[in-house]
């Protein structure tokens, strides 16, 4: 397509003489079949490659999902030889497609049968081909990096693989259209959107926890790419049919804030890791390419291929994620933090007025606002454009999904964060907003198409003052907020008097323009500041102090939703015990993270900690006692290695894998046997925690797992076990800040016999100081 588009721009001028702007071309059905496959297939090929990647970090679950995700690879590469080959193709792909609905159905009812039991009563489900915990620890890194690795990794990735993926897909798609593999990028700009939805969703994902990063970045891209898809759509509608099509994009000037925000997404992820820094990097290098001042003849090539290193790097982020997270460990090299936080922090310090330490974020400021200032940002300066441009219409065109897009359809997006986070006025601005930028785009640009009547402008009349006076009152909002807010809704209003002297034919284009520009470049700063600030919870970048502070009234402390033990009282400890041994679940403190406890006497309790943090059911659960001398009382058969190697490792932040036997019933655990472990191992955990042990002492063995749901960040306080499971759980032990931000280190001593162990996984203990510890032990032993 985009080398046809420079042909007929070349032939253009004969073609003007026979058709107009609306005019329509006939186009032959075999070409336009032909274009639907080469899209079709510039779509399968990225998906090929992520059922794939799924089908073998699937293997690490069960038995069932690597052949359901084969499956589905071989019918996506069938489909697509079916496009550009015989039918032969499609019919395979049908018998693939048979083959998986059966393994649907298995899968469904083996699920059902274990909800419905509690068992894994059906083969397939709750063990896996290989256990991918087992595999790449690394020796060599120092004990500082494996702490500074630990705290940013594996659980805050999940959503990261997803959005990661839709950066994939989007890109593989626009290179094989900028190569001219695709004559038109009608099912492309379907292909686009589609995948754009799920890199919301990942969004949205990283915006329910927390992490305004991700919230940003994968919000951002997705707004450029489904700009992008609309924008080649509308290009290739035109092509053939429109003079200006190239006049027409040079006089645009939006892309320009995209490029922008890409610095501002660099800045953000020199607090992340090395591979967060490139692909941000090559995605501020796709928007170089796709500037539109770029000649025409440089401009796809430079486009495709910032698109090939981009769907590159978006491939690696993908592969990476997925098996960092399955892993909980960095098994796939992602780099170091490039810059460490107190470096950055010094750096940005150096931009403040005020001396001393930044003080805390205020509770005003919200996840969500960066993406709020990017939108506004993008609309105002894809807005922006000189009188001269009025007339022409590719211009027109082009420019609708520029502000519709990102000023309406993603704003929309943005209210919704916004009212997640329970700010006092919600999504009352963005949703404004959102309004403001959907009636200009009618008006401005769909509305000189259409030759909107006087009559039909004045209805337009109505609706700016309407507008300009509900931003007034948004200004006494922002005035409670921050002066950059204050400042973009003050420039909103003179853009707003702009709108209305338009549709009274008196507008004045030279203020328009000097005020959208002003608006974008308060839109970039304020990007920037609210991710700094957000990322590190303090005021580094100075937004202003809000011009209107109310009185906050002294309220009363609100109910906990559980009750609540202080770790430094008898009474407290007591009171623990007492609700453990009544078939409560507990958050109690230990020595590295707070953990979910259940008495090992109420096996129901223990089935509950599965649906308390939504763990899957394969994921077994670990013993906790007080002493070795515990275990010793039980009369395990263990080899004299094994018993020494634990004397060196108990009490600590280290968890020892050994086989079940009768013996745990004389330790205690009894009706749970079948409840901790699996069928022939259990991993047993001797705190180096006073209170955690005499809470032990009280109950008995207890079965323990992080206070966190399933696939969230350890809690490293009492208040975030309160907060998280609170609601579920039947009470909380407070002893303030953990010891440690990671769990303990998992040790496999199965095969310590054979003098090998296996670190399965790597926690506050760094698997170098407990291979030095069994190589200690086993060589005294000798």
């Amino acid at each position: 397509m985009p080398h046809q588009m420079m042909n007929n721009l070349s032939l253009s001028t004969n073609m003007m003489s026979n058709m107009s702007l609306n005019a329509t071309t006939e186009i032959p059905v075999s070409h336009l079949l032909l274009s639907i496959k080469e899209s079709a297939i510039a779509g399968l090929v990225p998906y090929i490659l992520l059922s794939f990647l799924l089908a073998f970090c699937s293997a690490t679950v069960n038995y069932i999902m690597p052949f359901v995700f084969g499956a589905i690879t071989a019918t996506l590469v069938f489909e697509a030889v079916g496009l550009v080959a015989s039918s032969w193709a499609l019919v395979v792909s049908g018998v693939l497609e048979l083959l998986i609905l059966i393994f649907a159905i298995y899968g469904s009812a083996a699920l059902l049968v274990k909800g419905l039991t509690q068992r894994l009563v059906l083969k397939g489900f709750g063990t896996p081909l290989f256990n991918v915990l087992l595999l790449g620890t690394p020796n060599s890194a120092s004990a500082q990096s494996i702490g500074q690795e630990k705290k940013k990794n594996t659980k805050y990735a999940e959503p990261m693989a997803l959005g990661f993926f839709c950066d994939t897909v989007a890109s593989f798609i626009f290179a094989f259209y900028s190569f001219g593999y695709t004559k038109s990028f009608g099912l492309g700009a379907a292909w686009v959107s589609i995948i754009t939805v799920a890199q919301l969703f990942s969004s949205y994902y990283a915006h329910l926890r927390q992490d305004c990063y991700h919230t940003t970045k994968f919000g951002l891209h997705a707004t450029y790419w489904l700009i992008k898809a609309w924008d080649e759509f509308v290009v290739s509608a035109l092509v053939g049919v429109d003079i200006n099509v190239a006049s027409g994009r040079v006089t645009m000037v939006g892309n320009w804030f995209f490029v922008m925000a890409g610095v501002v997404l660099c800045v953000g992820s020199l607090n992340t890791d090395v591979l967060e820094l490139i692909h941000n990097m090559l995605f501020l290098l796709l928007t170089l390419s796709t500037i539109p001042q770029i000649p025409l003849q440089g401009y796809y090539i430079f486009f495709g291929v910032a698109c090939c290193l981009f769907t590159a790097a978006s491939l690696y982020g993908t592969f990476s994620r997925l098996i960092n997270t399955i892993a909980e460990k960095s098994l796939i090299p992602v780099g170091p933090q490039p810059i460490s936080s107190d470096q950055l922090k010094k750096a940005l310090k150096c931009c403040r007025a005020e001396q001393g330490d930044p003080e805390p974020l205020p509770q005003t400021d919200q996840g969500s606002d960066t993406l709020f200032y990017l939108s506004n940002g993008v609309a105002a300066l894809s807005a922006l454009h000189a009188s001269s441009s009025r007339t022409n219409p590719t211009f027109l065109h082009l420019t609708i999904p520029w502000v519709l897009i990102s000023g309406a359809i993603i704003q929309v997006y943005v209210s919704r964060l916004q009212i997640t986070e329970g700010g006092r006025f919600g999504s009352v601005i963005s949703s404004i907003y959102v309004a403001v930028w959907a009636t200009w785009t009618w008006f401005r640009f769909a509305g000189d198409m259409l030759q909107l009547s006087t009559e039909e402008s004045y209805g337009f009349t109505a609706g700016a003052i309407a507008l300009l006076v509900i931003n007034a009152f948004l200004m006494l909002i922002a005035a409670n907020r921050n002066l950059v807010l204050l400042f973009l809704t003050a420039v909103m209003e003179v853009v707003l008097v702009c709108f209305l002297l338009s549709t009274l034919q008196r507008l004045p284009y030279e203020l328009e323009i000097a005020m959208l520009a002003l608006l974008s470049i308060i839109c970039i700063y304020g990007a920037l500041a609210s991710l700094v600030n957000c990322i590190f919870s303090q005021r580094l970048l100075p937004m202003g102090p809000p011009l209107r502070k109310e009185k906050v009234k002294q309220e009363s402390a609100p109910e906990l939703p559980c009750p609540v033990a202080n770790s430094r009282l008898t009474s407290g400890l007591l009171k623990i015990a007492g609700l453990l041994k009544e078939g409560g679940v507990c958050g109690i403190p230990t020595d590295t993270v707070y953990a979910l406890a259940a008495s090992c006497k109420n096996p129901q309790a223990i089935e509950n900690i599965y649906n308390i943090k939504d763990r899957p059911a394969e994921k077994p659960i670990c013993i906790c006692i007080s002493n070795v001398e515990q275990l010793v009382a039980a009369k395990p058969p263990f080899s004299p290695l094994l018993w020494e190697f634990m004397r060196n490792v108990y009490p600590g932040g280290i968890s020892c894998i050994v086989s079940k036997g009768d013996w745990l019933f004389t330790l205690g655990v009894g009706p749970a046997y079948d409840r901790v472990g699996t069928k022939d191992s259990i991993m047993i955990r001797v705190p180096n925690h006073t209170v955690t042990g005499h809470l032990c002492d009280i109950t008995g063995p207890l079965a323990i797992t992080s206070a966190n749901p399933s696939g969230e960040p350890d809690s490293t306080h009492h208040t975030m076990v309160i907060n998280r499971l609170g609601h579920k759980i039947q009470g909380v032990l407070c002893d303030g800040d953990s010891n440690e931000v990671v769990a303990s280190t998992v040790v496999n001593c199965l095969k310590i016999d054979e003098g090998t162990i296996t670190i399965v996984r790597e926690g506050c203990v760094p698997a170098v100081k407990v291979r030095q510890i069994f190589d200690r032990v086993k060589n005294a032993m000798v």
